[in-house]
Order: C-alpha cells, then sequence, then structure tokens
C-alpha cells in the first residue's frame, strides 16, 4: 500500500487489493439491498440493524461499525431530518413517507467496504425524491472526477458543482451539510486524507492508479448547519429539514473510476 507519508500521493492499493477490498464492498452492497427490501411501516430500524448484521456475517465478514469508538449498531439508520449516524433503535419506527439513509461497512479478509443509500419507506414527496436523487447526482459526479493524476479537491469540487448543477435542474436549494465529508479507506474503515463535499479544485494530495477514497455527499432540503444530538452520535439538522446521503467506496484504476461497493443487480 502506498502510504499518505508518501508526500503528495492518496494511499493507493495493488489489483489484488482492490479486489479483496470489492469483496468486502459486494457484502456492504448485498447488506443495503437487504435492509432497504425489509424497509417497510411498521419496522424498528434495530430490526433493521438485525438483518444488516446477518447479511454480513453469513458472508463471512464483520460489521465495521459495531463497537468503532463504542457505536452499538451495524449500520446506521438516519431518518428524515437525522443526516448520519443514526443509531438503531426499537422505538424508532419507520412510516409511510419515511426518508431513510442507511449507511453500512464490513471488513471481509482485513479489508473494508464503506456504503451508504438513501430511500424512502413506500411513496416519498416529490421534495424528498429530488433530495435523494440530487444526492445521488453530486456523487456521480464525485465518482466520475476519481481519475489518474487529479488531486483530491477535484473530486470535492466535482460533487460542489455536482450539486450546484442539481440545483439548476430541481430549480430549489440543496444545503450541503457542513463540516463532514469522505476519506480515505482501505485495511482502516477511515483514513486520511478527509474528502470535504464542497471547495476549491487543484489543490491536496494527488491520485494514482489504486487510490481508493470512499465519496460520501450529504444534501439537505434546508441549512447547511447541523447539530450532534445528546448520545453524541446522531446528527440532525437545525432547522429539523429532511437530509439524504449517498457514498460509494472508489478506487482509481487505469480504465477511470471503479465502484467497489456495487450492489447486487446495480450497472
Amino acid at each position: 500500500m502506498g502510504l499518505f507519508g508518501r508526500r503528495g500521493v492518496v494511499p493507493f492499493r495493488s489489483a489484488g487489493e482492490l479486489d479483496a477490498m470489492a469483496a468486502a464492498g459486494a457484502v456492504v452492497g448485498a447488506t443495503l439491498v437487504a435492509v432497504r427490501q425489509a424497509s417497510k411501516a411498521g419496522v424498528s430500524t434495530l430490526e433493521l440493524d438485525e438483518i444488516a448484521e446477518a447479511v454480513i456475517r453469513d458472508a463471512g465478514a464483520v460489521p465495521s461499525f459495531k463497537g468503532y469508538h463504542g457505536f452499538p449498531g451495524s449500520i446506521c439508520s438516519s431518518v428524515n431530518a437525522v443526516v448520519v449516524h443514526g443509531i438503531p433503535s426499537k422505538d424508532i419506527i419507520l412510516a409511510e413517507g419515511d426518508l431513510v439513509s442507511i449507511d453500512c461497512g464490513a471488513i471481509l479478509d482485513g479489508w473494508h467496504g464503506d456504503s451508504a443509500w438513501t430511500y424512502g419507506v413506500g411513496e416519498l414527496s416529490r421534495d424528498d425524491e429530488e433530495l435523494s436523487e440530487a444526492t445521488r447526482l453530486s456523487l456521480v459526479a464525485g465518482i466520475a472526477a476519481m481519475v489518474e493524476g487529479a488531486r483530491l479537491t477535484d473530486i470535492s469540487h466535482a460533487i460542489e458543482r455536482g450539486t450546484v448543477a442539481a440545483r439548476a435542474k430541481f430549480g430549489r436549494h440543496f444545503g450541503i451539510v457542513a463540516g463532514y465529508g469522505g476519506h480515505g479507506i482501505g485495511r482502516e474503515m477511515h483514513l486520511e486524507p478527509f474528502l470535504a463535499n464542497e471547495g476549491d479544485p487543484g489543490q491536496g494530495p494527488r491520485l494514482v492508479v489504486g487510490s481508493t477514497l470512499a465519496v460520501e455527499p450529504m444534501l439537505t432540503l434546508g441549512t447547511e448547519e447541523t447539530t450532534i444530538e445528546d448520545d453524541d452520535w446522531t446528527v440532525v439538522t437545525d432547522d429539523g429539514s429532511r437530509a439524504a446521503h449517498w457514498e460509494h467506496t472508489v478506487a482509481v484504476t487505469e480504465d477511470g473510476p471503479r465502484i467497489l461497493t456495487q450492489r447486487p443487480g446495480s450497472a
């Protein structure tokens, strides 16, 4: 593995190591699909967490999140105004029209995969549909910027431009959540460098073949400001507006960006 200390380069992996990360990522993708299928009105987020842990462990993997700095769940289940890091609970019961963001990580053979997906319980409002789609489009824009020779903030800028384009597409404002973003990933879930979701291009370490990052835009229907609740985990929007979170683990290859957290049936 390349080291971040090797000046100016985002950490990189060999082709075989990327395949190992993709195997971990496939477990994450399958878990997200299983959780989404179970996300019905009347189901608790704790039940979703139990499904996720079972899928991960049945695949011979280990949940990345469980026990991470004391986090109790195998997924982060963030509903409506919760941006990220929602703790699964028997007391949080899904209802029709809820906007759900599930963040999931798995370790397989020492390698991490990390991905998040926002979707609705039943039918979403038009506002929430546009919010989730804007976040997905911002993710797509960021992934497209993960090419050999790019600088770290080229990705940040691409995510921001994706959000700006989505604002124009839907004719509305989406807030880019302040202070949160993506990260390096490999044999640990969170590695340097931090990847902001906005900023000027052309700065930071350079991407090389094999560089891996978790790209994860987070948008809201209102404010960019958030507060961490008393549980020291749950991040909520200050104005109560709904939030969406999309994430993939991505590698730079000679043939362009490679998504390492593919979901079953995805293109």
